[in-house]
């Protein structure tokens, strides 16, 4: 696809920095190029050039790397120009380069850009999304997985098994009276499909698994007023993010906090104390607790004395919960160890570093996986369940026309996930996600 417009943006992080690198793509980088620098540099090679206005005033000294499309990011003519990270000396080329007629790109367009001119396709760009924007080990796994490829590598062979069955039938439909078309190659090709069925399917249970990678294992702090929910987030957190005080209901609302885990993002949630009360701002605080709490992965179910594990009937019965005792470092309450999983006191610190073995053993195990291909966007699993669904019904169908049909559809629901068939109407949605400059 031809662009028409050259775009340009500042690409690295925030300024002040020691080094901002400035970007362009289109039919005329080379003439600004020519304009800023005198001359274009030999192409992918850093080349150290002053860079100057209309008038030849300096603005500054920097490297300039030209990469002539097709051999590029976005499949255009493109470049960089690596200059000091300043306001006014960004701020002074960005303005040049906007005198010379290049327009300020869009967020997300490089890669659109990118995607359109068959560089990547949507699964790597979502990846690209989600590598700039990982925090944790294993969404970087993640994303290196899906940006480098190796996602969209396993959807294309699915699609060209899909592609070979298809033409099988289709032959089989055409030419049944040729001697040379084997009359039943039905077996071969349905016992295929069928295995390619079961393979999306277990593909798609692990959906669950990368959720956790991308969104986080959502922990919940529970329990009854002044069981000590809040001292635990602070001392998890390792900072004061909740109040603490004596006084019970102190928590009116549900404060969560990002930790990293194992190398797994874990989203800490604090809730209001669980209990029966006419205190109309509390009874909110209540409804919101138990509605995170049904949305949780995890529930650390506090409680200072023993037997104050009641609550826990009005927790999901699908929701894993660990009973965790509080405070005991106070002399006057004992503990019998059947009475909790966990004994801690954020006083003394005692039993958090228990806690936190007991947290880490409900991450997935990874260890020794060389591979992270797995569905971690909705849409992703959208398209596959649309898959899976179609050939069931293939499989199940009388007559290669109908069967035909649902493979047919399979292929096109595969072709949606890395952008093949049919999505123009996500582009504007997938391309938002990224930030100005990539």
């Amino acid at each position: 696809m031809l662009f028409t417009d050259t775009i340009y943006a500042l690409s690295s992080g925030s300024l002040p920095a020691g080094v901002a690198v400035i970007r362009m793509s289109g039919p005329a980088t080379a003439d600004a190029v020519m304009h800023l620098c005198g001359s274009v540099p030999p192409a992918r090679v850093a080349t150290l050039r002053t860079i100057r206005t209309r008038n030849g005033d300096a603005l500054d000294s920097g490297l300039v790397i030209y990469f002539p499309g097709p051999a590029s990011f976005t499949g255009e003519d493109c470049c960089e120009l690596h200059v000091h990270g300043g306001r006014a000396v960004v701020n002074a080329v960005l303005d040049e380069l906007a005198a010379h007629g290049l327009r300020h790109a869009e967020a997300g367009e490089f890669s659109r850009r990118a995607f359109q001119n068959g560089k990547m396709d949507l699964v790597e760009v979502e990846g690209l999304a989600d590598l700039i924007a990982a925090e944790t080990e294993m969404q970087r796994r993640l994303a290196v997985e899906q940006s480098g490829g190796g996602q969209s590598a396993l959807y294309a062979g699915w699609a060209r098994r899909l592609t070979h069955a298809r033409a099988m039938i289709e032959a089989e439909l055409d030419f049944a009276d040729e001697d040379d078309v084997p009359g039943s190659i039905s077996a071969s090709i349905w016992a295929d499909v069928e295995k390619l069925r079961v393979e999306i399917d277990a593909h798609i249970a692990k959906a669950g698994l990368a959720e956790i990678i991308r969104d986080g294992l959502k922990i919940v702090i529970a329990g009854e007023p002044n069981a000590g929910k809040s001292s635990l987030l602070n001392a998890l957190a390792r900072r004061d993010i909740a109040i603490v005080t004596e006084i019970a209901g102190t928590t009116r609302d549900v404060l969560s906090v990002d930790l990293s885990l194992a190398g797994f993002s874990v989203k800490l949630f604090d809730t209001a104390g669980l209990r029966e009360t006419e205190e109309v701002v509390e009874r909110e605080g209540i409804r919101r607790a138990r509605e995170v709490i049904a949305h949780a992965d995890l529930v650390l179910l506090l409680s200072e004395k023993p037997g104050g594990f009641q609550v826990h009937e009005a927790l999901p019965e699908d929701v894993a919960v660990i009973r965790v005792a509080t405070k005991i470092d106070r002399p006057d309450v004992k503990w019998a160890r059947r009475d909790a999983d966990i004994f801690l006191s954020t006083i003394t610190g005692e039993g958090i570093a228990a806690l936190l073995r007991a947290l880490q053993a409900h991450l997935p195990a990874l260890a020794g996986n060389t591979s992270l291909a797995m569905p971690s966007r909705k849409r992703h699993v959208d398209c596959l369940r649309q898959a899976s669904a179609a050939l069931e019904r293939g499989l199940a169908a009388d007559g290669l026309e109908i069967r035909a049909e649902q493979l047919r559809i399979a292929s096109d629901a595969l072709g949606r996930i890395t952008g093949r068939v049919d999505v123009e109407n996500l582009l504007d949605v997938i391309f938002s996600e990224f930030c100005i400059g990539k």
